[in-house]
């Protein structure tokens, strides 16, 4: 085959992003060892290097431990847990995959969160002869936060109870009953055994009262496509570029929606509105017959806009059309995950990193902590590593506050020690809270009476937050 009609091929594959996640010892590394392997997707000598570690942990027995295909660390294999997240890259005829493996210690939550935040898919696996454990309801909350809308439910070492379809079902059901209390869309359910490729990629003879696909062949073949809402224009500002005296551009990548030359778009928090002047997407961008534009651009492309009139916008500054203005606001409502040994202090400042933005802010009152075995609301005064709670934060100054449903771009951010420059937690934005709607930029047709008044009351008492009629 011609190698640029190859090369051609691939870049116009589908991408999935997926993780594994479940208890500890549930066979996730495993279970992608065995996937890439079976899948033809491992090199001669990753295959020897993991035969002699098999010999020498002899966690297996004389099989391959595949799980030393994807644990890399030395404590990792020694302990035979995962402990950092592990991204690995395979294809197939279809679609291009990356795989995040995620541990299962509840110790090492946060890094499941790190691995679950980009992830279209979540594989859930479950020991046929443990069923649901705690940390597989944390995992499935976390994913149903996160809004992952596929899980597949990996029913693991299914040759340790002799594949009974009794022992199957009972745990179908009684996942199927956590899912519809996460209000999780799509669940798929699996029969398998990572260790011996039952149900893997190829169908197993000893399932034989299993009709559904094999894992792979349910990935490759899933349908991840989501409505588009392209008039939500996102576009945080990464970097003002000027080279010269003669231009000025706004450099980033496009959340979501889609732009064109001449839009009217407005730059927020300022409010300041104008147009689209021209759009670059390559080239040399300081010489106009080098740089390469374009009339429209569409998430997740990187360009650089320049507009028509001298505004200033700067980098963490957002900007939309003007004829789709998101709230704006310095109260939030949010649901925040705790990543750090040390609790949570009430109205203490943090860094606030969202998209391009880093603002100050704390966190005035803890609503409800979620108990992830029963999800039942708990009302607590602080947070503790690996807590997942509704909180209400206030910031220094206002944002788009873009819910995390709407737009994970920029509905996530994630919360920095402002002394020991540590990620201490990551949330999701849920909404403005009531008390501090007092920053919507302008009138929206979709607003209450009491809103309207409200808008008129600040666009008269707050000028600068004014657009000017196009």
């Amino acid at each position: 085959m011609d190698i640029i009609n190859y090369l051609q091929e691939h870049e116009n594959k589908d991408m999935l992003r997926f993780l594994t996640c479940g208890s500890v010892d549930d066979g996730k590394s495993t279970l992608i060892g065995r996937m890439l392997y079976d899948a033809k997707m491992i090199f001669d000598d990753q295959l020897s290097a993991a035969e002699s570690e098999s010999k020498k942990y002899g966690t297996t027995g004389e099989k391959i431990d595949m799980a030393l295909l994807v644990d890399g660390l030395q404590s990792e294999r020694e302990q035979g847990i995962t402990i950092d997240v592990a991204y690995r890259f395979f294809a197939t005829e279809n679609r291009k995959f990356i795989i995040a493996d995620t541990p299962g210690h509840e110790q090492y939550t946060r890094n499941m969160v790190t691995g679950a935040s980009t992830a279209d898919v979540a594989i859930i696996l479950i020991d046929a002869r443990k069923s649901i454990l705690t940390q597989t309801r944390r995992h499935s909350f976390i994913v149903s936060l996160l809004g992952i809308e596929h899980v597949v439910v990996a029913i693991n070492k299914m040759d340790l109870v002799d594949f009974s379809e009794d022992k199957y079902n009972e745990i179908k059901a009684a996942y199927a009953e956590l899912a519809k209390e996460l209000e999780i869309k799509n669940t798929y359910y699996i029969p398998l055994s990572a260790l011996d490729g039952d149900n893997v990629v190829d169908k197993s003879k000893k399932t034989s009262w299993f009709d559904g696909k094999p894992l792979l062949g349910l990935l490759d073949s899933m349908d991840i496509s989501k409505e588009v809402k392209s008039e939500n224009f996102r576009f945080p500002v990464q970097y003002v570029n000027r080279p010269n005296l003669d231009f000025r551009g706004f450099c980033g990548t496009i959340a979501a929606g889609s732009v064109k030359v001449g839009d009217d778009i407005t730059v927020l928090p300022s409010g300041k509105c104008t147009k689209v002047k021209s759009i670059i997407n390559g080239g040399d961008i300081t010489e106009v017959n080098r740089s390469v534009t374009t009339e429209e651009a569409y998430a997740p492309m990187a360009i650089t806009i320049t507009t028509e009139d001298e505004v200033d916008i700067s980098r963490g500054d957002m900007i939309v059309h003007t004829s789709n203005l998101p709230r704006v606001s310095n109260s939030l409502k949010v649901m925040l995950v705790w990543m750090d040994k040390k609790p949570m202090d009430i109205n203490r400042a943090y860094d606030i990193k969202r998209a391009t933005s880093v603002v100050s802010g704390s966190f005035e009152h803890i609503n409800y902590k979620i108990d992830v075995n029963t999800y039942e609301r708990i009302q607590v005064d602080t947070l503790e590593l690996n807590d997942i709670a509704s909180c209400k934060m206030l910031l220094t100054r206002p944002i788009t506050a873009d819910s995390y449903k709407e737009n994970k771009e920029t509905g996530s951010f994630i919360v920095v020690d402002r002394i020991t420059n540590n990620t201490v937690g990551a949330g999701m934005i849920v909404g403005v809270t009531k008390r501090d709607e007092d920053a919507t930029v302008a009138t929206n047709k979709n607003y209450t009476d009491a809103e309207k008044a409200l808008n008129e009351y600040i666009r008269n008492s707050f000028p600068e937050w004014n657009c000017k009629e196009v």
